[in-house]
C-alpha cells in the first residue's frame, strides 16, 4: 500500500474524442486528480485540429491548476503550427510538460528542459541516452520517464520488467509515470483499455493504479482512457480526499446493513487470511445469530455471531478462500471488480463496504459484479 501521502494522479482527455468535455475535467479536477495528458501525434487523427483544441484543453486545465502534459512527435509539432525553436507559444497555452516520442533529438530534449519539464519514452531509455542527456546539460529535475499504454490486448508490460526498468529510472535521477486503464469511454479502435501493465487490462483502475505505486516503482499514474464510470471515480475520489478505499459488496442478509453503517480501519497488525476490522468487537454490537455459516470465499464479508463468544461482532474480509465456520457468518461478498483492491487494504488502511445495488443505481458499469 502507498504511504500516508495521496499520490500524484492524472487522466487523459484525447482531441478524437470529441468536443472538449469540460463537466469531465471538472469533475475529475474535483476528485484530487492534479494532471492532464493529450497527445498530438495520433496518426488517424486530423493535426489541424490540435492548436485549437490544446488552447481549449490548456484554458480548461489552468483555470483548474492542473498540469498539463502533451504527448508530442517532432514532425506532429510542426503540423500543428508550434516549432522548437519557440517553446514559448506552448507555454503560453498552459502546457507544462511535453513527452517527447519519435524524431527529437537528446540535444533537443536537453536544451527544452530548461523550459519545460520534459518526459521521455521509458520504455526506450538506454544508459547512452542518460550520458547524451548529461553531456548536452539537461536540467535533470525537470526529466521525466513515462512508459507507453497498449491498447492492444496481449501487448502490455509484464510486472517484472516495469519494476527492474523503473530501477534503472530511479537510479538516475527519473520521476516514473505509467498509465492505468479506464473503464469508460475506452479509446478507439480497440476498445480494450490503455493500461501499462497487461495485468491491469479490464480491471479496477484504482487497483490498478494502487499496484504501479505499491509493486512498480512509479511515483505518478495516469488514467489511460477518456473516462472513469462514476463508481470508479468516487473510488479515486474517496481515497485522495479522504484517504480510504471504498468497497463494494453484494448483500447476502440484512447483516450487512450493520457493516455497511461503519467505517471500517484494518488492525495494524494485518492478519495473512483476512482484513480485520480494528474495532469493530467494541462498538455496541447487537446479539448475532448464526446465520450463513458457509464456505468463506475471497472477498467474503463475514461476522463473528454470538457463537464466538467475546469475538462476537468482529467484522473480517476474507483474503483468501476459508472453510466454513459455525461461528463466523458470511453477509455478503466484495463484487469482483474490487476484489483486487483487497491486497492493498495492508495495516492501518481505513476501508468502507457498501451495498452494490445502492452504487449501480447510478452507475451504468456493471462489470464483474458476483
Amino acid at each position: 500500500m502507498v504511504d500516508s501521502v495521496a499520490p500524484k494522479l492524472g487522466f487523459s482527455i484525447f482531441a478524437s474524442d470529441g468536443p472538449l468535455d469540460t463537466a469531465y475535467i471538472n469533475a475529475m479536477a474535483a476528485a484530487g486528480f492534479t494532471g492532464v495528458f493529450t497527445s498530438i501525434h495520433i496518426p488517424e487523427d486530423n493535426p489541424a485540429k490540435y492548436r485549437e483544441f490544446l488552447r481549449e484543453l490548456g484554458e480548461a486545465t489552468r483555470a483548474l491548476g492542473l498540469e498539463l502534459t502533451v504527448d508530442i512527435s517532432g514532425d506532429a509539432l510542426q503540423r500543428a503550427g508550434f516549432s522548437w525553436a519557440d517553446l514559448s507559444s506552448l507555454a503560453k497555452l498552459g502546457i507544462s510538460r511535453l513527452r517527447a516520442d519519435y524524431h527529437i533529438s537528446n540535444a533537443q530534449i536537453a536544451n527544452a528542459s530548461h523550459t519545460f519539464g520534459m518526459c521521455l519514452n521509458a520504455s526506450t531509455i538506454t544508459s547512452k541516452d542518460v550520458c547524451e542527456l548529461r553531456d548536452a546539460g539537461a536540467d535533470f529535475s525537470n526529466l521525466v520517464a513515462w512508459h507507453n499504454y497498449y491498447p492492444r490486448p496481449e501487448t502490455g508490460v509484464s510486472g517484472k520488467d516495469l519494476l527492474a526498468k523503473d530501477r534503472f529510472l530511479k537510479e538516475n535521477g527519473f520521476t516514473v509515470v505509467a498509465f492505468t486503464p479506464g473503464d469508460a469511454k475506452l479509446r478507439a479502435p480497440l476498445f480494450q483499455g490503455l493500461p501499462t501493465l497487461e495485468r491491469h487490462r479490464h480491471k479496477n483502475p484504482l487497483a490498478g493504479a494502487l499496484d504501479l505505486i505499491s509493486n512498480g516503482g512509479v511515483d505518478e499514474v495516469y488514467v489511460g482512457d477518456g473516462g472513469l464510470a462514476p463508481r470508479s471515480l468516487g473510488q479515486f475520489a474517496t481515497f485522495l480526499k479522504d484517504g480510504f478505499i471504498s468497497l463494494h459488496a453484494k448483500k447476502y442478509s440484512s447483516q450487512f446493513d450493520y457493516v455497511a453503517s461503519h467505517q471500517h480501519v484494518n488492525r495494524e497488525d494485518g492478519a495473512r487470511d483476512v482484513i480485520r476490522s480494528a474495532e469493530a468487537r467494541f462498538w455496541n454490537i447487537p446479539d448475532i445469530t448464526p446465520l450463513r455459516t458457509m464456505r468463506r470465499k475471497r472477498g467474503s464479508v463475514t461476522i463473528d455471531n454470538s457463537k464466538y463468544g467475546r469475538y462476537q461482532g468482529d467484522i473480517q474480509i476474507a483474503k483468501r478462500d476459508l472453510p466454513p465456520d459455525n461461528r463466523v457468518n458470511v453477509v455478503g461478498r466484495i463484487i469482483k471488480y474490487d476484489r483486487a483492491l483487497l491486497p492493498h487494504i495492508t495495516g492501518g488502511v481505513p476501508y468502507t463496504i457498501s451495498d452494490t445495488r445502492t452504487s449501480l443505481a447510478t452507475d451504468g458499469a456493471a462489470s464483474g459484479i458476483g
